[in-house]
């Protein structure tokens, strides 16, 4: 693990080491099988804001530490750290990386939304944009939204949108709006995740998960019959971006968006805490961040198991800690649980001085 200089904090980033038993290795059962032991989707409050093109309504489902109010002529700023989940490719608020780290934040405290890309989170796009992983504009757009209401905002992102996140951080330094960072599982080096997903059991495992839905979305826009005809017989994801993506974003070619929307070019420019959590083994995000990638901002945790936004963990007895029992954990007998990650997210929020609440 590569860490940041040391803040001037109570409590150190000492994360619990991620150590699923042998038989709970494989990377694929990683990656699948969290999303059957996620908690339950929590009672969201839902508001409506527009994009940054001021075209399409993006949806904000909060899971709030307390009441908020609601009224627009109110000065004064919500004091209780608001904690930013950027979801990941066709992702939204009831992913189950999203329930388990609400119901996380939630016990320390601590307010948590979800902020959804354009077509995410059941809104259909109305413009000619989409959502991709380098748009940092977009990312700062609701960020802004946010900062009107909270005053100490921090920020978590997830495959796609840690890659956003991460870019973010490190293109705008010392002007990001949120105070510190948690990317989970972020694919920083596009060009090498896109060959690594063309590998065969990515391929037939993940890509028709990920990729269906975007086609059904696209399909439905405003597109041309050339392009109705290109996206149905597209088979993998970079033929997608290429057709799609792209030329919708202001890229040239899927080669020029991988390039450009990359994250780790700037991670050498975050002035911000960020720490970047991925497994050696995920089966999605090709090549990794290096202590020389990085300003001494940045946190590295790399572990040896976990998949892809999976980190599902086993307890071999049924007595459940008072943290699970708190994020909604349905039986003391429930040996599987995802709160790897939001225990290690809420732990570095802590050690960079967000003062839990419980």
């Amino acid at each position: 693990m590569h860490t940041s200089k040391p803040s001037n904090t109570a409590k150190p980033f000492a994360p619990t080491p991620f150590k699923p038993p042998f038989w709970l290795t494989n990377p694929h059962l990683q990656s699948i099988l969290p999303k059957f032991f996620a908690p339950k989707t929590p009672n969201y409050r839902r508001v409506i804001r527009k994009d940054s093109l001021d075209e399409t309504d993006i949806a904000y489902d909060f899971y709030d530490a307390h009441p908020v109010s609601t009224s627009t002529e109110i000065d004064q700023l919500e004091e209780t750290p608001l904690i930013v989940l950027f979801h990941g490719m066709e992702g939204s608020s009831d992913s189950h990386y999203a329930r388990a780290l609400a119901y996380q934040m939630h016990s320390e405290g601590w307010h948590f939304v979800v902020a959804h890309f354009r077509s995410c989170g059941g809104i259909p796009a109305n413009g000619q944009v989409f959502y991709n992983a380098g748009d940092t504009s977009e990312v700062h757009h609701m960020l802004q939204n946010l900062r009107e209401k909270y005053a100490n905002i921090y920020a978590v992102g997830v495959s796609l949108g840690g890659n956003a996140l991460a870019k973010y951080m490190g293109e705008y330094g010392d002007d990001a709006i949120c105070k510190g960072a948690a990317v989970i599982s972020a694919p920083v080096d596009m060009s090498s995740a896109a060959i690594t997903m063309h590998n065969f059991l990515s391929h037939r495992i993940y890509t028709p998960y990920l990729l269906n839905p975007i086609i059904k979305k696209a399909l439905a826009n405003d597109i041309t019959k050339e392009e109705i005809a290109s996206i149905k017989s597209v088979k993998r994801i970079s033929d997608f971006d290429h057709i799609f993506t792209a030329p919708r974003h202001g890229y040239r070619s899927n080669n020029d968006y991988y390039r450009t929307a990359s994250a780790l070019p700037y991670l050498l420019n975050v002035t911000r805490p960020l720490l970047l959590i991925s497994a050696k083994d995920d089966p999605f995000i090709g090549f990794t961040a290096t202590p020389n990638d990085v300003s001494d901002s940045v946190t590295i945790l790399e572990t040896d198991h976990g998949g892809h936004i999976g980190y599902l963990r086993y307890r071999s007895d049924s007595t459940q800690p008072d943290a699970k029992q708190a994020i909604g954990k349905q039986s003391k007998a429930q040996k599987f649980d995802i709160n790897w990650v939001p225990e290690t997210v809420s732990a570095y929020f802590q050690s960079i001085g967000v003062k839990s609440n419980k």
